[in-house]
């Protein structure tokens, strides 16, 4: 027997003061698109905005259902778009930002299994990683390097 241990190295920054310029136009386009959010269940609102390689920034916002599992997530949103009307642009950032209407948010919330899931698919495709920032309504933003910091180990195309 083995033991192998996994370590992962993100930063984090106390502030918008300390994000580079480009960094904290995205994160604000996340933030007007989570409050365009459709979210009547669970009064959780997330917004994603993604900056490709031509330039182009994409946006998105979780959309929920009453049929629950047919809603889908901001990240989800934004990276399908991007890929059906940019396939061939790679994706360079990606900003989350999260919030409740019950209470107010100031932890960073990254991106739920399934979104790390589909982000991870598209650092495959594209043979480059995506940084990802983070951050609740307020407060700290985290920041990943490539999604395999949020999610070692993960699914590929290489075990089909």
């Amino acid at each position: 027997m083995k033991e192998v241990k996994i370590e992962s190295t993100l930063t984090v920054f106390e502030s918008f003061d300390e994000l580079p310029k480009d960094v904290v136009s995205l994160m604000n386009k996340a933030s007007e698109a989570r409050l365009k959010a459709y979210a009547p269940y669970s009064k959780f609102l997330v917004g994603a905005a993604i900056l490709l390689d031509n330039g182009e920034v994409i946006t998105g916002n979780n959309q929920e259902n009453a049929s629950y599992p047919s809603g889908l997530c901001a990240e989800r949103t934004a990276i399908y778009y991007a890929g059906a009307q940019f396939p061939e642009a790679k994706i360079v950032k990606m900003a989350l930002t999260a919030g409740s209407q019950m209470q107010q948010t100031v932890s960073p919330i990254p991106p739920c299994g399934a979104c790390r899931q589909a982000i991870a698919e598209y650092e495959v495709k594209q043979e480059a990683p995506i940084e990802i920032y983070f951050m609740g309504e307020t407060g700290k933003i985290v920041k990943s390097t490539s999604l395999a910091n949020l999610l070692p180990l993960g699914f590929d195309r290489s075990f089909l």
